[in-house]
């Protein structure tokens, strides 16, 4: 068995609104509590504070996990990506492309207990919400440029997986705009300066040509009518050819895999309006797949009080397990 989580950690883990306070206990809680020997970490540093030893750093040595670092980011403030594992790291490598990934592509290759190689791909799609389908543009120049990267991997069949923040919704996903209206609109109440926190406000959601509509906006959240009329109107505005762009090259979404119906929603942690975090498994990997799930608490702890982000967690068999249920299986059907 193999544990692998996808987490958006929030800004390196730090919370300036509290004056750079440490969320250490609170992400290795929620981490923790899924057991992982795989965790692909995104914003896992802020490049405003560098501090030895860095909150991941922390999380790393109270997981017993070894940390492996992503490129720096192609923004001077933007974030890194890193892994942790306590699995033996056979290989790394970091993909830049610069002009075409706002974050260098971070591959690591393990060997599982069984003995099999895995490859890991960590990604941070770009956001860039307020560029309207111009954003989505980008979002899908990325992926282009991560299936080739992953091409060798596919041609040859090998078992890998990419996962992160793609900062994007899936075909046929629902999407609740209203709530996440209202935790930006709750957000900006509270602002009083510019922080670079990785929390969202209105500005960073919406183009500059429609910010005339922010008082609007603003008063979506008081209507119930409103919030269904927005929700209409942004399922069917909201840009989806990134994801669409993985499933037609073969690529499995594990949590729709095990979950048809089930909305999923990782962001924000605190109002979960939409699934923007994936785990994609090539279905030499997928054929494994045991479960996927979103972390919502870790051991009573919210996840929301951690990132504003939720993780999302799969477990993958081995093929020697594999074949033993299939024998139970088999032996259930004959009687």
């Amino acid at each position: 068995m193999t544990r692998i989580v996808s987490y958006n950690i929030l800004a390196g883990g730090y919370s300036l609104r509290e004056k750079g306070a440490r969320r250490t206990e609170q992400l290795t809680r929620i981490i923790s509590s899924a057991q992982p020997d795989i965790v692909g970490l995104v914003e896992a540093t802020h490049p405003q504070l560098l501090q030895k030893p860095l909150v991941i750093e922390e999380i790393a040595a109270k997981l017993g996990m070894q940390l492996i670092m992503g490129a720096d980011a192609t923004h001077y403030k933007d974030y890194q990506l890193a892994l942790l594992t306590r699995l033996p790291v056979i290989s790394t490598r970091v993909h830049a492309r610069p002009g075409i990934l706002s974050k260098p592509l971070l591959e690591v290759c393990v060997e599982e207990p069984s003995g099999e190689q895995l490859t890991v791909f960590v990604t941070h799609l770009w956001a860039a919400f307020n560029h309207g389908w111009a954003g989505n543009s980008l979002r899908q120049r990325e992926v282009r440029e991560i299936l080739r990267i992953m091409a060798p991997w596919r041609e040859e069949g090998r078992p890998h997986v990419l996962m992160g923040d793609f900062n994007s919704l899936a075909p046929g996903d629902p999407f609740k705009a209203s709530f996440l209206v209202r935790y930006v609109v709750n957000l900006d109440a509270k602002r009083q300066t510019e922080l670079n926190d990785g929390h969202p406000h209105l500005d960073f959601v919406v183009p500059p040509r429609l910010r005339f509509l922010n008082p609007l906006l603003r008063t979506i959240p008081r209507s119930q009518l409103l919030c269904a009329l927005f929700d209409a109107a942004a399922t069917f505005y909201a840009p989806r050819g990134s994801i669409r762009l993985l499933q037609e090259a073969g690529y499995i979404d594990c949590y729709r895999r095990t979950h048809p119906h089930a909305w999923g929603f990782t962001c924000p942690a605190a109002a979960p309006a939409g699934r923007i975090d994936y785990m994609f498994a090539y279905p030499t990997l997928a054929e494994r797949l045991q479960t996927c799930y979103v972390i919502t608490d870790g051991d009573g702890l919210p996840g929301s009080a951690a990132s504003d982000h939720l993780p999302i967690a799969a477990e993958f068999g081995t093929k020697v397990e594999l074949r033993e249920a299939e024998k139970e299986l088999d032996s259930a059907v004959s009687r």
